[in-house]
């Protein structure tokens, strides 16, 4: 099986979302599963990653070599972030293949968030404070990168970070809602073609 992790921008994204994602495909019972991220094209932002022309040419780009495509971005607040990313899995549904699975998940509010999930965090930071915040990676990742000495590191900590977030991927599910709901759906999809 193959999945590819569609981001916002994979330039910081893909130190987190590869490690997790690799966890979950564990967690439904894919551990050989090849979890790659989409360099080409790379996005840029929200704003050309919520734009279908530009899913489409991706799914177009990689027919035949994909089993799941994953699109991920931060939730940044916005409440209309989860049915943008409804139309774009409705307009994905009608040219993909039976065998093709197309999801699209926001983390709750930027995807640095799942990596704090998976850490003990200081005694005086508030887990909804942090869930709630706009802005959380700013206001704790980067500030837990630093204590954690791993801001000098591979995207500003990110990679070591999440490698040791996703050896807590129960955790991860527990703390985050949407990552459970992608679970559950991945899992529903590979249950329902099996």
């Amino acid at each position: 099986m193959r999945v590819l992790i569609i981001t916002e921008d994979f330039r910081n994204d893909q130190y987190i979302l590869q490690p997790i994602i690799m966890a979950m495909m564990k967690a439904v019972g894919k551990p050989k599963t090849q979890v790659e991220i989409c360099r080409d094209p790379l996005l840029g932002g929200v704003t050309e990653a919520l734009k279908w022309e530009r899913i489409e040419e991706i799914i177009d780009g990689n027919r035949g070599q994909v089993d799941i495509f994953l699109l991920c971005v931060d939730r940044d607040g916005r409440e209309g972030r989860k049915m943008a990313l409804d139309r774009i899995e409705e307009q994905a549904a009608n040219i993909l293949a039976p065998d093709e699975l197309f999801l699209a998940a926001n983390a709750w509010q930027e995807i640095e968030v799942w990596v704090l999930a998976g850490h003990n965090l200081p005694a005086d930071w508030n887990w909804q404070a942090i869930r709630n915040k706009v802005n959380p990676k700013e206001t704790y990742f980067l500030p837990f990168a630093e204590q954690r000495n791993a801001i000098n590191q591979i995207g500003e900590g990110r990679k070591l970070l999440a490698s040791e977030a996703a050896r807590r991927y129960n955790r991860l599910r527990q703390l985050c809602p949407e990552i459970a709901d992608l679970e559950n759906r991945i899992r529903a999809w590979i249950e329902g073609n099996t």
